[in-house]
């Protein structure tokens, strides 16, 4: 039995989308990758809209000159894998591509973001023309009992200066042979 999800909630009145909860920590072992160009995000068919992206990159650039345009792994949803009909978790199966920051401004982040929406209920047909960046994030306790919170540089290109949770988005790099590592 399997079951799958996909990439982006941008419902403005939630502050995050849950997309995937395990009642417990899962090993390495039960954790895969299903890396594919069929992952990667579809351009939209609006020409302007497409060259939207390059305008908005270009603006921020200016205003801000430490920006640059690192590739990154695109959530393309996942898929669950069940032992038997308990529903109990034995494997999840993360569905990535490729995409990189500029992408990242111009279709998530950008002003007019929800024209890059496709009207469905389903997320990965829903935002195919987003870039969805794969994020990571964590909540660290001390042994004090304490919350760690950092502080954002004012030179980053999303909510300079805020305070978050420790994360971002994973980098990577082509090897020799055109295999992708992360950073």
């Amino acid at each position: 039995m399997s079951s799958s999800s996909c990439c982006c909630s941008m419902d403005p009145g939630y502050s995050f989308h849950l997309l995937l909860s395990c009642p417990s920590p899962l090993p390495r072992s039960q954790v895969s990758v299903d890396f594919s160009a069929a992952y990667d995000r579809i351009p939209h068919p609006d020409a302007n809209l497409e060259h939207s992206i390059n305008e908005i990159w270009n603006e921020r650039i200016q205003k801000n000159p430490a920006l640059y345009n690192g590739q990154k792994f695109r959530y393309g949803g996942y898929d669950l894998h069940y032992v038997d009909s308990s529903e109990q978790e034995s494997s999840v199966c993360l569905r990535l591509g490729l995409t990189d920051y500029r992408t990242f401004v111009g279709t998530n982040l950008s002003p007019i973001w929800e024209k890059f929406l496709v009207p469905s209920e389903d997320d990965c047909i829903r935002c195919q023309h987003t870039s969805s960046p794969l994020g990571n994030g964590a909540i660290v306790e001390t042994i004090d009992e304490r919350i760690l919170v950092l502080k954002r540089s004012k030179n980053v290109g999303e909510f300079p200066g805020y305070f978050v949770f420790p994360g971002g988005h994973s980098e990577l790099n082509r090897d020799k042979t055109g295999l992708f590592h992360p950073k």
